[in-house]
């Protein structure tokens, strides 16, 4: 197939999305969670049945994540982050959403050290206004680590450093890995390509979701430099995250999107699949308030 796939890409039942975003694997459970931003929906696909459960949510969600308890997940809300109960569908608020107004979340995920780390950008995606933010459990706020951002996206550990994006100047960023320091930051060019959710290899590859151009960009991180090995394609417009998952972590699934597609054709939105020939970074769970 080629020096990453080793299988055809294939989509994954019939939920079609407007937004999918921020899917994790979740190896406790053998199942992979994600997000329909717009349709306000948490997503839980179970490989072992096939079927994929729908459980609506109160507000716009831009991210589901792990946590150190099994079926507990942290929700990142536009009203708040919370602990949310996934049998009961309940929620728990630790904080207020500190974003500006007009902006909502986007990019989330769970550091090494068990922080969350989240981006927001402008409803309007005008804007430079986002923000990229780091939040502790039981602190009473978010820390705001780095402003002036036009879209929030890809958050992976590697090195000692952390790795993000701006889709909206195309571009790859490395800092610190426990802050962000404005002062501090390395930059690398994602050429023609918009660089939306990544995912994280063993090996260093990054494999970053392009929207808008039908393909993932497979990239090696390597002494804090960032070289371009190819680009594989999706058989969807807008591939928006890819998480690795399955029994041995070597399985890529990829969401999408329809927003904004005039002729969306049948696979816009889906869900997809494919074997891969490396292995993937697993998860990391977010560190729960002390009782």
């Amino acid at each position: 197939m080629s020096a990453f796939f080793r299988s055809d890409v294939t989509a994954i039942g019939d939920y079609r999305a407007e937004l999918g975003e921020t899917p994790v694997w979740c190896q406790r459970t053998q199942s992979l969670l994600w997000v329909d931003i717009l349709a306000q929906c948490v997503l839980r696909y179970w490989p072992d049945n096939g079927q994929t459960e729908i459980h609506e949510l109160p507000s716009l969600t831009s991210a589901v994540l792990l946590t150190e308890k099994r079926n507990q997940f942290l929700l990142v809300s536009v009203d708040g982050i919370h602990l949310y109960e996934y049998e009961q569908k309940t929620r728990q608020k630790l904080c207020d959403y500190p974003g500006a107004e007009g902006t909502r979340p986007n990019e989330a995920a769970i550091a090494p050290d068990g922080s969350l780390w989240f981006g927001t950008l402008d409803i309007k995606e005008e804007k430079d206004n986002g923000e990229w933010f780091r939040y502790e459990a039981g602190a009473e706020k978010p820390e705001m680590m780095l402003d002036g951002v036009g879209c929030t996206n890809t958050l992976v550990w590697y090195e000692g450093k952390v790795w993000f994006a701006d889709s909206k100047k195309k571009r790859f960023f490395s800092a610190n890995a426990r802050r962000i320091n404005p002062l501090k930051i390395s930059c690398f060019s994602s050429g023609d390509k918009i660089p939306d959710g990544s995912a994280l290899a063993q090996n260093g590859w990054l494999i970053t979701a392009c929207w808008g151009s039908k393909c993932l960009l497979r990239q090696q991180i390597n002494q804090g430099e960032l070289l371009t090995l190819d680009t594989q394609p999706v058989p969807v417009t807008q591939p928006s995250c890819c998480t690795f998952g399955g029994p041995d972590m070597t399985e890529l699934f990829i969401t999408s999107a329809r927003k904004n597609l005039d002729a969306p054709h049948a696979l816009e939105g889906a869900l997809l699949h494919v074997e891969t020939t490396t292995v993937g970074a697993p998860q990391n769970l977010f560190k729960l308030p002390p009782h």
